[in-house]
């Protein structure tokens, strides 16, 4: 009788591991289920290494940060920065995964209607924005504080994607100037703040989508010509380009954020000081955001630096790898007008942190400290883990009609 009854119980533990491996198999229906088989898994692996990576660089630049914003009835605990970043990580990983969740139409249909609302948020900060630093770049809600620029970024990619994606549909209106109307508003409204790093990033995001939508060469070289052109009016006529400018090319003025963030950066050697170990750190006037690299560099060394422009790199890679196979004009353009977005960014301010561009006061994505960023940046990744997303099953079907060579 004991033995009858152990072998009815042996089945059982097997039958339950087998049900809760077979919760996120390829035959079950369920939303999860089906996110888990479409999403470009190595994305999201990449991402989420990011993001950890992020959260133990703020916690080593928050003791910095908090004695650099301490001073008088003020006292800012070591790990103030980090816990702060940790909340918003709670919060923003969560808006990622819905996002990407989101069918591809859905996702299309929200991003357009966040841009127009952000754009018109942005159009309101000349007017009752909050200023810091002598920048006037966020709007306040109560105790909390948005950049309007930051959420406009990924929405603002996939808006010009889906114009131009209509091209093929209705080759007579004019996108491109419509387009051009656009982003040149959004220009403006930066300036205004001034906030010339973000306008650098708009312009590139648009100019990469036009020519990834079949610009003709002649529009290029017209397009370079005022580039230049317009540099050269900022630098006469835009006192923070031509300030900025001048101490990049010719150290003029005050180069004390540059210098600190060279000194900072190589302070660690190769293998770094160790983690909390960084002395240079406590000189850095934005440690915790504009120049977390540096820190990074002096508590983890350049080893840690080039591994971090890696995995920035790999993302960008893996991306315009899966894009190749991509026929859908408006997921092309899309996509690639997001990473284009997410690596620009990425590349400027590491060039900021080693002295290669002068200083513009943007973050690092996913690892630099700030809410509006994180959250930002989470609702950009969700959309573009949601437009590169595959149906795997297709493949598979029996109607796929398949090209063999002949």
């Amino acid at each position: 009788m004991l033995g009858a009854v152990a072998q009815l119980d042996q089945p059982i533990p097997k039958k339950r591991a087998v049900a809760k491996r077979s919760r996120f198999g390829r035959g079950k229906n369920t939303p999860v289920a089906r996110w888990f088989w479409e999403i470009d898994r190595v994305l999201l692996l990449l991402v989420t290494i990011l993001i950890g990576v992020g959260l133990i660089a703020v916690a080593a630049a928050s003791p910095a940060a908090g004695v650099r914003y301490s001073g008088g009835a003020v006292t800012v605990a070591a790990r103030h920065y980090f816990w702060a970043q940790l909340a918003w990580t709670i919060i923003a990983v969560p808006i990622m995964i819905g996002v990407s969740m989101m069918p591809q139409l859905m996702a299309r249909r929200m991003a357009l209607t966040g841009a127009a609302i952000f754009l018109v948020l942005l159009a309101l900060v000349p007017l009752i924005g909050s200023s810091a630093n002598g920048a006037t770049r966020w709007i306040a809600l109560g105790p909390a504080k948005i950049q309007p620029s930051e959420f406009l970024k990924p929405l603002f990619a996939v808006s010009i994607a889906w114009l131009f994606s209509l091209r093929a549909k209705n080759p007579g209106l004019p996108f491109t100037l419509m387009s051009l109307g656009i982003v040149g508003l959004v220009a403006v409204l930066l300036m205004m703040q001034p906030d010339f790093g973000q306008t650098v990033i708009f312009l590139s995001v648009w100019i990469v989508l036009l020519m990834l939508s079949g610009a003709s060469m002649k529009m290029l070289g017209m397009l370079a010509g005022s580039g230049m052109g317009l540099i050269v009016t900022a630098y006469f006529f835009y006192s923070v380009a031509r300030e900025r400018i001048d101490k990049f090319l010719f150290k003029q003025g005050d180069t004390y954020q540059m210098d600190r963030a060279h000194a900072t950066l190589t302070n660690g050697g190769l293998l770094g000081t160790g983690p909390g170990a960084g002395t240079q750190k406590f000189t850095l006037p934005e440690p915790h955001t504009d120049y977390i690299f540096s820190v990074i560099g002096e508590e983890f060394g350049l080893i840690a630096c080039f591994a971090i422009a890696c995995l920035y790199l790999a993302i960008v890679a893996r991306v315009c790898v899966r894009l190749l196979r991509e026929e859908d004009d408006f997921l092309l353009l899309a996509s690639a007008g997001l990473v284009s977005q997410f690596g620009l960014q990425a590349l400027i301010n590491m060039m900021v942190n080693v002295g290669l561009a002068p200083s513009k006061g943007m973050t690092l994505p996913f690892i630099s400290y700030g809410g509006s960023s994180m959250i930002a940046l989470s609702i950009g990744f969700g959309l573009l883990l949601a437009f590169t997303r595959e149906n795997p099953h297709l493949k598979e079907a029996s109607y796929t009609v398949r090209w063999n060579g002949r």
